[in-house]
């Protein structure tokens, strides 16, 4: 039997395989992050990354045979679901759909409060001021009054950021944030989550990709998946090495680092003679 989480786990899982529909999706995935850990969660599409987020928040159930899910404290099966859910705040594509476009910016923040997608329930001058500071903080002061429907992708990623803090959680999970961003717009949304990574006094982060260079300096640790398994897990220096990143992705690349971000290139095994590199968008 597992022994009981400590003080310090705000995620455990243990040997846990997730299947759906005759599909093995995750397969005997360990997995712990402590309090004070940042982590990325690295893998190429259908690696299992978000079927991982799935399972954090309840919404898919391991196996029978599994080892115990353990978040924030609260082990799955013994837990008030709905009420561990309004400590954890999501960032996904998926809420996009459930918005209202013509909801002001303003009142889709404060939605965040009640887990609610635009319903707010007796919003209170403190919940106002809280949403107004999220939004400076987040760059999006001036958004505040405008429809939802009419920002930029950037800016709703930034507005669901502040959402998703609204309820001050304590687990953030960020599902490719980035995703159909052009740079510009991504490295806005970045450094919005590298600064509430530097405030100690947020929550833990678990930012799901998968582009290498989006592996912020404050993310202390990676987890890489591949088919569904944990290739390796730990620091991200001991991770995101070339041996390592090759065995999940099967191509010959090489990483280098730049002010504490991985640049991941894959080395042509054909074309021009003269051995050039191709750079990718980390997997």
């Amino acid at each position: 039997m597992a022994a009981h989480p400590s003080a310090a786990d705000l995620i455990r899982l243990d040997r846990i395989t997730v299947r759906q529909n005759g599909k093995i999706l995750l397969k005997e995935l360990s997995w712990r992050v402590r309090r004070g850990e940042h982590w990325a969660v690295l893998g190429r599409n259908g690696s299992g990354k978000t079927t991982l987020l799935n399972v954090i928040n309840g919404y898919l159930w391991p196996a029978a045979g599994s080892g115990p899910v353990e978040v924030l404290g609260e082990r799955f099966g013994a837990c008030d679901l709905p009420e561990l859910r309004r400590r954890i705040g999501w960032v996904s594509s998926a809420l996009h759909e459930g918005l209202e476009r013509w909801h002001r910016v303003r009142r889709v923040v404060l939605s965040g409060k009640f887990a609610a997608l635009g319903w707010v329930r007796e919003a209170t001058g403190v919940d106002e001021q809280r949403a107004e500071r999220l939004l400076e903080q987040l760059g999006c002061a001036d958004l505040a009054d405008r429809p939802y429907g009419s920002l930029s992708q950037g800016e709703q990623q930034r507005v669901l950021i502040a959402r998703a803090l609204m309820a001050e959680p304590q687990l953030l999970l960020l599902d490719e944030p980035c995703a159909g961003l052009d740079f510009v717009a991504r490295e806005q949304v970045l450094r919005a989550i590298e600064a509430m990574i530097g405030d100690c006094s947020g929550p833990a982060v678990v930012l799901v990709t998968h582009h290498a260079e989006e592996i912020l300096p404050g993310i202390s640790h990676v987890l890489l998946l591949e088919g569904g398994r944990a290739v390796a897990q730990g620091p991200k220096e001991q991770v995101l090495t070339a041996a390592t990143l090759q065995a999940a992705f099967g191509v010959p690349l090489t990483v280098s680092w730049y002010e504490g971000r991985p640049l991941v290139r894959v080395e042509r095994t054909s074309g021009p003679p003269d051995g050039a590199s191709v750079e990718i968008a980390g997997g």
